[in-house]
Parts: C-alpha cells; sequence; structure tokens
C-alpha cells in the first residue's frame, strides 16, 4: 500500500449485531491480540540483540551527528552531509534486513501464529497486525518512541483486512467475516451516505467502542476517491464552500485568532471541553477515595503510596470502583467526541474565508514539557515549572491544524506554515516597521495609538506574509489595516462582558 497517491477517506457505520455474535467478534479480538504480542515477544528479542552491536551504536550516533549538521549547513556541504546521511542510513537499513526487523520479515514471522488462530483470524489480518506493530517500531526507529508496550486484555479494538475479496468482506449491505454475516446499517435516504456508498470499497475495519457501559460495534470502510459534499437539506447548498483570499490564524494553547479580508474572530478552542473536565476531576477523586479505603495497607502515613521493591502493589477494586471507572472511561469518551466535533466545525469555519491559509510553525510537544530549569521569583519563591501540558491536552490545538491541513488538502490547496523565528508575529509593529519584544501577559498592542488585541493582530500579520513566508509585506499591511480595525472593534464589541479566557484579556 505505500507509494499510494491514490486520495481515500474512512466512512464509518454501525453494526446491527446480536449477543453471540458479538461474543464472536471479542474472541476474534482476543486472537488478534494474542497474535500481536507473540509477534512481539519475537521481534524484541531480535531488536535488543541489534542494538547491543557496536556496529549499529556507532552508526546511529554518526547519524544523529549529521542530522544536526544538516540543519546548520548550507549550499555544498548541506549537499555532501546529506548524500553522507544518506549512505550511513542505508547501512543502518541492511543491518535491520539482516536482523529481521522489518515490515516483511513480520509478515513471515506472522504466518506461523496465525496458523494456530486460522478459524478466527484470517492471513489478511494477520498481515495488518504485523504492520500496525511495525508502525510501532518506525516510531521507536525514525520519530520519538520509547518503547513498544504488549497489548492487555481488552485493549485490541479494532481487526482490519487488506481488501475487499477475501477476509472481511462488505457485500449486499453485510459484512461477511469466517461464517458469520453482519448486517450493516446504512441510510440511503441520506445524500451523504448514498453518495458515498458509490466509491469503491479498498478495505474494511471492525472497530469496538465501549459506550455508556457497554461495547458497541462499528464497520469503517476505506473508500477510493473523495469524500462526497455534504448538502444542506433545508437549502440544496454546499454546507463547505470554499472561500477565496488570504486567511492568518494565531493559534495558541486554549485560542485561535482568524483574519482575513470578511472576517476576524478570535475564540477559545474547544470550549465546551472544559465543562466535561470539571465533570471528570470530581470523579477521580472519589476513585481516590475509593482505592484508599479499599487498599489502607497500600499508603504510608502520610497518604503516599508505599515503595515495595521489586514486588509489584497489588490493587483490591470495589464494585462502586469498577462502577466510577466505567463513568470515567465515558467521560474522556464524551470529552474526545466534543472536542473532535468543535475542531471539525472550527476547520470548516476557517476555510469558508479563504483558500491560502497560514500559521505559525509551532512545537506543542515543547510546550507540555516542563521547564528545565527551577527559578525563584523577585520575592525569593520558586517558580512552577509546569507550563501548557493540561492546556493542550483538553483544548488539542495541533489536531484542529491536522484536521484544517486535511480538508485543504480536499480542495486541493495546503495549509502553509511560516517561519516563526524570522517572522515574529507577536513582536512586530507594520506602522513603524519594527520588531519589538513582550512579555506574554501583555495582550494589546499600541498601533498608532490605538489598541489592538495582540493575538488578532498577530492572525493579520501572519495573513500579509510574503512568498518567502519569512517577511511581513507591509503595503498589503497598510491596505488592508483600515478593513481589519473595523472588524477587530466589532468582535471586542462582541466578546465584551462575555466571560473570556485571561488570555484573550476582553
Amino acid at each position: 500500500m505505500k507509494g499510494n497517491t491514490e486520495p481515500s477517506y474512512i466512512m464509518q457505520f454501525a453494526l446491527d449485531t446480536e449477543k453471540y455474535e458479538e461474543d464472536e467478534i471479542d474472541k476474534r479480538y482476543e486472537c488478534g491480540r494474542m497474535i500481536y504480542n507473540a509477534l512481539l515477544t519475537v521481534t524484541k528479542r531480535r531488536w535488543k540483540e541489534m542494538v547491543k552491536t557496536k556496529e549499529y551504536r556507532t552508526l546511529t550516533e554518526d547519524l544523529n551527528a549529521i542530522i544536526v549538521k544538516i540543519k546548520n549547513s548550507e549550499g555544498d556541504r548541506k549537499k555532501a552531509l546529506t548524500a553522507k546521511k544518506k549512505t550511513i542510513s542505508d547501512r543502518l537499513t541492511e543491518i535491520r534486513k539482516r536482523h529481521k526487523i522489518n515490515e516483511f520479515a513480520f509478515y513471515e514471522d506472522v504466518k506461523r501464529m496465525q496458523w494456530h488462530y486460522k478459524s478466527k483470524v484470517h492471513s489478511h489480518i494477520a498481515q495488518s497486525i504485523a504492520t500496525n506493530l511495525w508502525k510501532a517500531y518506525e516510531a521507536l526507529l525514525f520519530r520519538d518512541g520509547k518503547e513498544i508496550h504488549y497489548k492487555k486484555y481488552g485493549q485490541l479494538n479494532a481487526l482490519e483486512g487488506r481488501n475487499n475479496d477475501t477476509g472481511i468482506v462488505f457485500k449486499d449491505d453485510c459484512i461477511l467475516w469466517n461464517k458469520l454475516k453482519l448486517k450493516v446499517k446504512i441510510n440511503y435516504g441520506n445524500p451523504y451516505e448514498a453518495m458515498a456508498m458509490r466509491d469503491r470499497i479498498a478495505y474494511c475495519r471492525i472497530v469496538r467502542k465501549y459506550i455508556r457501559g457497554r461495547h458497541k460495534y462499528y464497520v469503517q470502510l476505506l473508500l477510493k476517491g473523495h469524500s462526497p459534499p455534504k448538502i444542506d437539506k433545508n437549502t440544496g447548498e454546499l454546507k463547505r464552500e470554499l472561500g477565496i483570499g488570504d486567511v492568518g490564524i494565531d493559534i495558541g494553547t486554549q485560542t485561535i485568532a482568524i483574519s482575513s479580508a470578511t472576517a476576524v474572530n478570535i475564540y477559545e478552542l474547544a470550549d465546551r471541553v472544559q465543562n466535561v473536565e470539571k465533570a471528570k476531576r470530581r470523579i477521580q477523586r472519589k476513585m481516590d477515595r475509593s482505592r484508599r479505603a479499599t487498599n489502607p495497607d497500600n499508603f504510608s502515613e502520610d497518604g503516599t503510596i508505599k515503595n515495595q521493591g521489586a514486588k509489584k502493589v497489588e490493587w483490591a477494586k470495589s464494585k462502586r470502583y469498577i462502577k466510577l471507572q466505567d463513568e470515567l472511561r465515558e467521560i474522556h469518551r464524551k470529552q474526545a467526541a466534543i472536542r473532535k466535533c468543535q475542531h471539525e466545525t472550527m476547520a470548516n469555519e476557517i476555510i469558508s474565508h479563504g483558500d491560502r491559509v497560514y500559521v505559525e510553525a509551532m512545537n506543542f510537544k515543547g510546550l507540555q514539557k516542563k521547564a528545565k530549569k527551577t527559578e525563584k521569583s523577585d520575592k525569593g519563591k520558586y517558580k512552577r515549572r509546569k507550563r501548557f501540558g493540561k492546556s493542550i491536552a483538553n483544548k488539542a490545538p495541533a489536531m484542529l491544524l491536522e484536521i484544517l491541513k486535511r480538508k485543504l488538502e480536499w480542495h486541493g490547496t495546503t495549509l502553509t506554515k511560516i517561519d516563526t523565528k524570522e517572522v515574529k508575529a507577536s513582536q512586530y509593529n507594520h506602522v513603524i516597521d519594527e520588531h519589538k519584544k513582550k512579555k506574554l501577559n501583555e495582550r494589546w498592542n499600541d498601533i498608532n495609538g490605538e489598541k489592538i488585541q495582540r493575538d488578532m493582530y498577530s492572525a493579520f500579520l501572519i495573513m500579509n506574509v510574503n512568498s518567502d513566508l519569512k517577511t511581513i509585506n507591509k503595503d498589503k499591511c497598510n491596505e488592508r489595516y483600515a478593513t481589519f480595525k473595523e472588524m477587530h472593534d466589532k468582535e471586542v464589541q462582541r466578546l465584551t462582558g462575555k466571560k473570556n479566557l485571561s488570555s484573550i484579556a476582553i
């Protein structure tokens, strides 16, 4: 499937299942989990042997050093270092191939394991399990992955095939899967679903979700082509039309400011998520009290968990605790669903303003981490080391950018990231053509004697960036500023008197 650039999208439908069918599906998930864990055991042994070798460790260190040098080099030196990097990468690939740490070696391994469960797990499904494990190894090898974990009982909640010809097959509004025939709930009266079902099905995925205290089962069809446009039932017009023009967005850990030729706005990201967060905290406190009451021997006098050395701490769970655990699980599901729904709506609004969307390149993972240095304030008190971990976890700004990128690509355009360090949108003043560093708590700019909200002004500057994505076009700023100021004042008026975040400062 690698190298296939044909566009695709996913449609999810509920399955109409009986109890005996659900039990059979659960058995197949468990068989898939055992195959995954068995394959991980075999491959982990090889992985450990490979990373022990001096050749592999030396080449890995050389590769990391060259990557750092490439970032700080230009011209012929950069080309030479890139060629050297490719040579080392090829040698590392050969070592991985020798130790059978690659996707095709995993396919050979999984064949033997699948044979024991062939009545439950088709060979194509076993290959998909091997592919998923290889993706975990790719994170370990090429990204910032730390460790690959075994899957506990009930943790595997999706199985998929490789095509729609064998294994898991969609046919005549039913899923045919190793003697199971599962009816799919499709509403052909819905124009979107009816149009989607005309596209070719690449493969099917059976998904299990825990909703309101019970498991529900769905099929996800991966369809080839572009997803059909959504149409308003009342007007017959397209719901998601792409605007024309430049759009600048200034995204933070909790807010997003938008500036275009037609609108200037600032919003709290996923504002409905915070209500769920309060309910989550209450349940967590109840769970903690229940656990302490049920396991008094596991806690010291000061309330901390006893250190039992190599011995694993055993926890007894009361019926009340298990009930609260299910409630918390449901809260997490609701929170994720609300967040995704609001991000999809926000992305639709952004693309309605224009087709050239600009945003600063942000490192949200870096913002989540605690500060490395412990510092003191002027009063001699220690400053808090924590930064924006909880805000980013709740609001998921990176997810919004991914959704926005996907929607723009569907329309044949893309999300453009500007050079944050060069542009310095939060410091620039287009009237005097100067950069002035500001503290984080300074939320208003003085532009020619007028008070302008900092984030909305940053979005305006980002909208007017030059084609080099490193400098701001002053002529564009002067031409568009009067319109921006008018819409900015309307937005400030709209938010005045409302309960806004302190970072919005209105």
